[in-house]
């Protein structure tokens, strides 16, 4: 069986910290920006860790 390849696109998003948990950043930052309040946009620029759900599944993607 072939060797499986990282998915570059979800490794460009998502980054594994020290201690193996995946690190993301927040969607709905950049559109629609003015209808939002400044404290909605100082919370989604912070990084945020993947749910425990979709931890197997994104970790196999980026098996490579």
């Amino acid at each position: 069986m072939p060797k499986m390849k990282t998915k570059k696109a979800l490794a460009k998003r998502v980054k594994v910290t020290g201690s193996g948990q995946l690190k993301r950043g927040h969607a709905y930052i950049s559109h629609f920006a003015a209808n939002k309040t400044h404290k909605q946009k100082v919370q989604l620029r912070k990084a945020a860790l993947v749910h425990k759900s979709d931890v197997k599944r994104i970790s196999q993607l980026l098996q490579g």
